[in-house]
C-alpha cells in the first residue's frame, strides 16, 4: 500500500505551502495576533499568545500542518493543515486555516486551497471542511467554490459546544469551479 505524505511542498506562483516547523512560531504568531481573524471563530481569542500556543503546538502534534508563505514578500501569511483522513471512505479534511487580514478577499485563499485540493484528490475521492456557523466568511469562501453544505451538528470545543456545518466537495464540483474561475 502506498504511504502518502499529507505534508508535501506545495506551490504556486502566489503562495507556498511547506510543513510548518517549530522555528515558524514567532513569524506565525505575527500573522496570528490581530483579533478580528479570529472573531467568527468559537475560539475568538486565539491571537492572545496562551491560547495561540494550544494551537500552534496542536498544529505541530498533527503532522499536516503547513505554513502559507506569500510568495512576493517570502512572508508566513497564515496556516492551514490537513486533518482526519479516512482511507476506508477516502476522504479527508481541511481545516484550522487562517490568512492575516493584508490577504482576505483576493487570490490568496483560492490559491491556497487550489493547491491542497489538487493535492489531495490524487489520493481521496472526498474532501470536508468544517465551519462554524458564525464563520460567514468562510461560508462564503466555500460558496464561491462550489463546496456543499451537507449537515449541521455541535462540535466540542474545550469542553463547550458549538454549532458547525460540515461541508462536502467531490472532484466533480471542484472541476466545476475551477472552469467557473477561469
Amino acid at each position: 500500500m502506498e504511504t502518502i505524505s499529507w505534508q508535501p511542498v506545495l506551490e504556486n506562483e502566489l503562495v507556498l505551502l511547506r510543513p510548518l516547523e517549530y522555528s515558524d512560531y514567532n513569524e506565525l504568531y505575527e500573522a496570528a495576533s490581530d483579533p478580528l481573524i479570529w472573531e467568527q471563530h468559537p475560539v475568538y481569542n486565539r491571537h492572545e499568545r496562551e491560547e495561540f500556543n494550544s494551537f500552534f503546538g496542536e498544529s505541530m502534534a498533527s503532522g499536516k500542518s503547513f505554513v502559507i508563505i506569500d510568495k512576493k514578500t517570502n512572508k508566513i501569511i497564515g496556516s492551514t493543515r490537513y486533518c482526519d483522513y479516512n482511507p476506508e471512505e477516502s476522504s479527508i479534511k481541511i481545516g484550522f486555516t487562517f490568512l492575516d487580514r493584508a490577504h482576505w478577499g483576493g487570490s490568496y485563499n483560492f490559491a491556497k486551497k487550489q493547491l491542497l485540493i489538487d493535492y489531495a484528490f490524487q489520493y481521496v475521492d472526498t474532501i470536508f471542511f468544517e465551519i462554524s456557523e458564525k464563520n460567514v466568511r468562510s461560508q462564503k469562501g466555500n460558496a464561491r467554490l462550489g463546496i456543499e453544505p451537507i449537515r449541521h451538528f455541535m462540535k466540542d470545543i474545550k469542553g463547550k459546544k458549538y454549532r458547525y456545518i460540515t461541508y462536502s466537495l467531490t472532484p466533480e464540483l471542484w472541476e466545476q469551479a475551477k472552469r467557473m474561475r477561469a
